[in-house]
């Protein structure tokens, strides 16, 4: 019996002390293999919005986690991804905004593959909303800069091969476009608008499916301007020149385009205006043939139906016929300008050789004794004279008194003088035409030896002082006192503004009676 007492007891102690080690099991989320970090959990859920749709949810999320986790592995994705949900939506609004921000991903990570990428996308962006060759072509320039930036910026990534290509068919559209504009300044004969367009066409876009017969055309530009200048009435020694220079360019297109364009059917053609023009006729290369022939086959067409239905779309067709195969121009050449084509022209016509010194200006060096006199200015009323009288030489100076009057020589300036309308009065003598108009001096000044009248030889004599300023109306004339003539000029002004004021006054006073009668 205390046997089986002892065991219960043992068997109580030991149910005790196994109650007392017993754990409760614990779940860390963190700790399990199906957890996510907390960034990652905020990318998965901006990628879901934008799956469905919801672009606004993905941007408010993305941008939570590029302020909250600045240090996360996914800010560059989470940046970028933020242009991609602007590039989704597809408005033009949207794609301003998207353009934002892939610069500013370039900015910020220029040496990641996605720096490529965010390039590629905004020139795809100009890409799409371009339009045809005649209308606005303002995204067709910014997609073909932005993908020569692609190209020279990120030689080695991947995307170049896709950026080339699409750069062909963006340039397709602008030669286009210029080729356009210059066959209809050659149809109306503006010969030297035509020249400026053409070449520009040739010099920058080689890979253009009709750059054979802008070629042509311009060689055809340059005869025609020659031989309206051959039908001219210039002289024939600058003439001449000017036709030698256009024939030679002319030659020169046609020469590139056999050399160029080898399978052509103007080459043909060009072959014929040279021996027309009595020019050698180049041999094209091998290369050259198998490069044109490269060029010819990889073009496309546009068939019936394509070009019943590209009236209702907004983008070119002519991307269609855009070369494959060859680089594009990656830097744009000096472009033509007509203007300069006829300022050039003109000069050879003028007989101008440098072209730089067209606008030249001389500088005249002075020497110590000072700067040659100038000639008088030309009158229309002085009759022609010879040039022994009209010579410039000073005479010997001479002694006048300041108070005599004396006998100038004629008013240089061409400007008439300003005397009053008043008689001479007795024992005045009016003075000569061309004299000068000095006051004659007071009669009560005192007599001088010295203040003696000049002798005819003296007063004909031009003397070295600078001539006389034209008198004044209100100076003093045939021997009027200086009391005298301002007397006279006060009563003038005063008459003037006694009837300024007078018929102020009158009205003001009509004015008055009109408003207060009494």
């Amino acid at each position: 019996m205390i046997l089986r007492s002892k065991k219960l007891v043992l068997a109580l102690i030991l149910a005790t002390a196994l109650a007392g080690c017993h754990h409760n099991k614990v779940t860390n989320p963190i700790a399990n293999l199906d957890s996510k970090q907390p960034d990652k959990v905020l990318f998965d859920r901006a990628m879901d919005a934008m799956k469905h749709g919801k672009y606004d949810v993905a941007r408010i999320t993305l941008q939570t986690l590029i302020n909250t986790y600045p240090d996360s592995e996914y800010i560059a994705r989470a940046k970028l991804s933020v242009g991609d949900s602007w590039y989704a939506e597809g408005t033009a609004a949207a794609y301003q905004q998207a353009e934002v921000e892939y610069k500013d991903f370039i900015t910020f990570f220029p040496n990641l593959p996605e720096a490529a990428e965010a390039q590629l996308k905004i020139a795809n962006m100009h890409y799409k909303q371009m339009e045809k060759p005649d209308r606005d072509y303002t995204h067709a320039m910014r997609a073909e800069d932005e993908y020569r930036q692609l190209i020279q910026q990120f030689p080695d990534s991947k995307l170049v091969p896709q950026a080339k290509q699409r750069l062909r068919d963006v340039q397709e559209v602008l030669a286009e476009r210029q080729y356009r504009i210059g066959r209809f300044y050659y149809l109306r004969d503006s010969y030297p608008a035509a020249v400026a367009r053409l070449k520009t066409l040739t010099d920058t876009y080689p890979l253009y499916s009709q750059a054979d017969d802008a070629m042509f055309m311009l060689g055809n530009a340059y005869e025609r301007e020659a031989e309206f200048m051959k039908n001219s009435k210039v002289a024939e020694t600058f003439k001449g020149k000017l036709v030698k220079e256009y024939q030679a360019d002319a030659a020169q297109a046609y020469s590139h385009l056999i050399e160029r364009y080898p399978i052509s059917d103007r080459a043909n053609d060009a072959r014929e205006r040279l021996k027309a023009l009595g020019r050698p006729i180049p041999t094209p290369t091998k290369e050259a043939i198998a490069e044109n022939k490269a060029e010819e086959a990889s073009r496309g067409e546009v068939g019936r139906f394509g070009s019943v239905t590209a009236t209702f779309h907004r983008g070119p067709e002519d991307v269609v016929r855009a070369s494959k195969v060859g680089d594009p121009t990656l830097v744009d050449p000096q472009p033509a300008s007509a203007p300069q084509l006829v300022r050039s022209a003109t000069n050879t016509l003028l007989g101008i050789d440098d072209k730089s010194k067209a606008g030249a200006v001389s500088v005249e060096k002075v020497g110590p004794e000072g700067p040659p006199p100038s000639d008088a200015l030309p009158r229309s009323d002085t009759p022609a004279t010879s040039d022994a009288s009209t010579s410039t030489a000073p005479a010997p100076a001479a002694t006048v008194d300041p108070t005599a009057p004396s006998a100038s020589a004629p008013n240089d300036t061409g400007i008439g003088e300003l005397t009053p309308n008043t008689a001479p009065s007795a024992g005045t003598a009016t003075p000569a035409p061309g004299a000068s108009a000095q006051p004659a001096p007071a009669a009560a000044a005192p007599a001088d030896s010295s203040a003696a009248p000049a002798s005819a030889g003296t007063a004909a004599a031009p003397a070295d002082n600078p001539p006389q300023m034209p008198a004044q109306v209100n100076e003093i004339k045939n021997g009027q006192s200086d009391s005298a003539a301002t007397a006279q000029a006060s009563s003038s002004s005063a008459s003037k503004e006694d009837q300024g004021s007078s018929s102020s006054k009158k009205k003001k006073k009509k004015g008055l009676k009109k408003m207060i009668p009494f």
